[in-house]
């Protein structure tokens, strides 16, 4: 199994291509926007949604300045949504740095958000590939959808597991969709091709947000980069939490689920909660989740390609490095 380092290194040219793209997408006339953005690139993260970009595309066909642009696309608007996800939350740390909001202000954080999704647009119609732009212009209402499904269930305490995952189906699921749909868009792919190319990603970024939600019951602030706790702050109950609360066999559920209901929680409230989702199995639950949608995921994979080739491979191994990522 390739580790993610390995994986970036079977793109290590296209990934270079691609960090000067950004760079160059973002750059403006502007002495205060260039700070902030040259500010924000510091800390870059993981670039999973463009290596799925290019991943798709070498599987599919031959990387070209489509793909590029389509990758660059969908990596400047999933910053667009984290940048505004930052503001919405108020957060205050984003990968170990701080976040726009708590460096400059959110009018700035919400004009920077903005300039990136138009960069992002930018992008997409330099492919002159209409379907390229749709699928952009239809992440971008998904996300919001998503966020939005995500206040409701928060403000009005929703603990459907159902509710759960149609919002992490829109706010991270989606972007994955996108990703591997312009791969595929931009080296002619078939629609035979991609349908189970959406099936294997849709599956991936639920299980990259499941793993992602697991990070909030870890007792390691210092190493996942953000508090622990801060999405049940934030009213969010995710799916760790959700399976404790569901289980009928559990004396404490009750009295736990009508905590839960609260508008606001205090420290030793969360840190209760948090160690009835690890006692009550809820996390050992989550994994569980994941291994069954990784297995769904990389069967999907396999309709589209044979497992030796090297793209098809490292596009498999994601599945395992999220799972098993500590951050």
């Amino acid at each position: 199994m390739m580790t993610l380092e390995e994986i970036r290194n079977t793109i290590a040219p296209e990934l270079e291509a691609l960090a000067r793209r950004i760079d160059s997408a973002l750059g403006s006339g502007n002495q205060l926007m260039n700070s902030v953005v040259e500010g924000y690139l510091k800390s870059k993260g993981k670039m999973i949604r463009p290596i799925l970009v290019i991943l798709t595309a070498k599987m599919l066909g031959e990387v070209n300045d489509r793909v590029m642009a389509g990758a660059a696309a969908v990596e400047l608007l999933h910053n667009a949504s984290l940048i505004h996800d930052d503001v919405i939350d108020e957060s205050k740390m984003r990968r170990g740095r701080p976040t726009v909001n708590s460096r400059w202000d959110n009018h700035i954080a919400v004009l920077v958000g903005d300039f990136f999704v138009s960069s992002s647009l930018q992008q997409a119609l330099s492919t002159e590939d209409i379907r390229v732009v749709s699928s952009i212009a239809s992440l971008g209402r998904l996300l919001s959808l998503g966020e939005i499904d995500q206040i409701y269930n928060a403000r009005y305490h929703c603990l459907e597991e159902s509710a759960y995952l149609e919002v992490i189906r829109r706010k991270t699921a989606s972007l994955f969709v996108s990703c591997v749909e312009i791969g595929g868009y931009a080296v002619g792919a078939s629609e035979e091709q991609l349908a189970p190319m959406r099936r294997y990603a849709e599956l991936l970024g639920l299980c990259f947000q499941i793993r992602d939600d697991i990070f909030d019951y870890s007792d390691d602030a210092a190493t996942i980069g953000k508090p622990v706790g801060n999405d049940l702050r934030e009213g969010k109950v995710t799916l760790p939490l959700l399976s404790a609360l569901n289980r009928t066999d559990l004396a404490e559920a009750a009295s736990m689920r009508e905590l839960v209901g609260k508008d606001e929680l205090s420290d030793d409230e969360i840190a209760v909660l948090i160690d009835f989702a690890r006692r009550g199995g809820g996390i050992d639950y989550a994994y569980a989740r994941m291994e069954e949608l990784a297995s769904e995921g990389i069967a999907e994979l396999e309709r589209v390609a044979s497992p030796s080739g090297k793209a098809a491979e490292a596009l498999a191994d994601i599945f395992r490095y999220i799972i098993e990522r500590d951050r």
